[in-house]
Formats: C-alpha cells, structure tokens, sequence
C-alpha cells in the first residue's frame, strides 16, 4: 500500500459550524441550515443557498451523480463527520490531508459578500476556530489545517494568519488571482502584509483553480463540464500572473500550491514562459529571475491522475510535485486512491513515487510522519 498525502480535499461544513461558535445576536444571520421542506439549505444575511450537489458525490457510481445531495443525509458521512472522514481515509491509505471550505468558498470569498463587516470577520475566525478545534482534533495525525483569511482587509488577514499559525495551521487558502474577485491583483503591494505574515510564520498559500470565481470558458453559455475540462487554462492564469508579478521577487521564501491543475500542462507553459522573458525582457526591464527558475523556487503543482504529468516529471521537478484526492468532489478517486496510484506511478523508482504521493508534501507543510507510521511501496 503506499503512503498517500492529499493536498486537496473538501469539507462539506456540518451545520453547527456558526451557530456554536458566533455571538447570541447574529445566531439568526450568521450562517445556518434550514429546512423548507424540500431540501435543506444555508441561510446568512438575507441569502439562502445551497452548498451540496456534485460538491459531495464520493462514494456513487458516475451514473448516479446529479445535483443531489440536497440533504446532509443523502450524504456518506465522511464528507461532513471528520471522524468518519479519517476511517475512510485510513482505508484509502491517506494518511494527511489539505481540506478546503465549502460554503465560504475555496478561500473564504464568500464573506467579501456580507453587508456587515464585524459578522464576516467573525464567521471567518468562527471556521479557523471550528477548524482546529472539532475538525483537526478528530484525527490530529491526519488533518493538516488550513486557514481562511478576512479577504477585504490584508492587515486583519495577516492577523489572522499569524494567530492562526499559532495555533497549529500550515497553510492558508487565498485566490489564485483576485482580480475577477474586484480585489487588487498580484501586480500590486496590496497583499504585501499578507505574504509577509506567511513568510515569516512559514505557512504554504495554497491556490485552488476556480476560487476567484473565474473559470476559463470558450462561451459564456458552454456546458458546466466544459468548464471543467479546462481546469489547467484557468490554472495557467494564476500560475503565470504569480510568476510574472513582484510577490515572489519580494518574498523569495513563499511556498504556493496550485491545486486541481494537474502537471502535464506546466513544463509546455514554462518553456513558453522562459522563451517571452528572453524576448521581452529587455524592453519590459524585466529581472534576471526565469519564470521557470521561480517555479522550481516557490510553486508546487498537484494531480488526482495525471498520466502525462508524471511521465514529464522530470520536466516539472519531481520535488515539486504533489498528489490529491479531491475528497468527496466529482475529480475524487476515493475509494480507489491505491489502484490509481500504483497505475499512474508504475514507471517510477521507488525514490520518486515515495517522494510525489507523500515525502514531498511531509517537508512543504512541515508534517511529520507517526511515530509507528510505516512508507510501502508495493
């Protein structure tokens, strides 16, 4: 069996979440679950939505899959019980797993939208407190905490990072490029606080495609699954505009993972990177720094089941490259994680394959193994 460490994985938020956690006067528009009668639903402010869907199909044939789950209890229970969760890892042999949010959206996003400001700085400390206390503490050998950040204010983000890295997180979610977000970009020192406070306690910035709620699209009235399909486009954004702006030139020591991209996409982008930085860098003033050289400094790339990127490996940087499962979303190969694994990894020394499903991802977050853990190959 091999050792696997997931650096994408969902948590579908049970309901208690908000209201255990958040002042007696905003219990009625701090995030909560009702039900009319039909389906169950979150409820905030004066908004009602639903969170479910394909979000949490794990466990389905591919034939059953539809915009149902509507209630918790069309769920299996691991995508939203962290103690459930860890025994259906354990017999996937997941042994540490990144999960993102999913009613505050991939990076907290969601609360950009709240009309009141202290309910959303609030609800944003309510999910990291939520995170570590009750979702960490079920499988503390296994859950690796990832916090979200106040997205409207960098100074209170880079609070919350430094308070969060204090209580145990190894990594923020942020936006893979918050322009579409009608945030300030990259190529601004807007976020500067923020990256300075992740530099300096050591937390990874993971980026998962579709967080700025732009995905790259060939219509606008293109099939959802087109969307999909061009998950590596929408990664490619992030990727080059992170290259190409000032925040990895003003804090050489950030660490970035860009999640459900896939890898082999990234060696052809690179080495179209490299060849514009040769032609244009003299009339741009560009630096001496390669976009390729800063990808093999600062960024990871990530795969479910990517044939092609493993066999450009090399291209990419085999210590630059991280697995997923994608727990319980539609890319998820649970509960075949094993089989997946030993295909796509069939050509690879033992060295490396121990290296992109684990070892790789124990040094980025700084993850050490159990004491009685044991790395197979098999």
């Amino acid at each position: 069996m091999y050792e696997l460490i997931s650096v994408d994985d969902h948590i579908i938020e049970p309901p208690s979440v908000w209201v255990d956690r958040l002042p007696a006067k905003y219990k009625d528009i701090g995030p909560h679950v009702i039900d009319d009668g039909t389906r169950e639903w979150w409820v905030y402010e004066d908004k009602r939505v639903d969170t479910m869907g394909l979000n949490a199909v794990a466990g389905k044939p591919f034939e059953e899959w539809n915009m149902d789950p509507v209630r918790f209890t069309d769920m299996i229970q691991g995508c939203w019980d962290p103690k459930q969760r860890a025994k259906d890892m354990e017999m996937d042999g997941v042994v540490g797993t990144v999960c993102f949010p999913t009613l505050p959206r991939f990076a907290g996003t969601l609360f950009l939208d709240f009309q009141d400001k202290e309910l959303a700085d609030l609800s944003v400390k309510a999910y990291n407190d939520w995170l570590i206390d009750e979702w960490c503490a079920a499988a503390p050998d296994l859950y690796i905490p990832m916090a979200i950040t106040q997205l409207w204010d960098p100074e209170k983000a880079a609070a919350e990072v430094r308070r969060m890295a204090a209580r145990g997180a190894r990594c923020i979610t942020f936006p893979e490029t918050p322009a579409p977000l009608g945030l300030p970009s990259f190529f601004t020192d807007h976020w500067d606080p923020v990256f300075q406070a992740c530099e300096e306690t050591g937390l990874v910035i993971n980026m998962h495609i579709g967080t700025s709620g732009s995905l790259a699209s060939p219509a606008p009235d293109a099939p959802f699954h087109v969307l999909i399909m061009l998950a590596q486009a929408s990664a490619s954004i992030g990727m080059v505009g992170m290259l190409e702006s000032p925040v990895l030139r003003k804090f050489p020591d950030l660490q970035m993972v860009f999640s459900e991209g896939g890898l082999g996409w990234i060696p052809a982008l690179l080495e179209r990177c490299d060849r514009m930085w040769e032609r244009h860098r003299m009339w741009s003033g560009l630096d001496d720094l390669r976009p390729s050289d800063l990808f093999k400094r600062n960024v990871y790339g990530a795969f479910v089941d990517d044939q092609v990127g493993l066999e450009l490996r090399h291209r990419v940087g085999v210590d630059r490259i991280l697995w997923e499962s994608d727990f319980p979303h539609v890319e998820s190969v649970w509960p075949h994680s094993q089989e997946i694994a030993k295909r796509v990894a069939k050509d690879l020394p033992e060295d490396e394959v121990r290296k992109v499903f684990a070892e790789n991802a124990r040094k980025l977050y700084n993850w050490p193994a159990k004491v009685d853990a044991k790395v197979a190959v098999a």
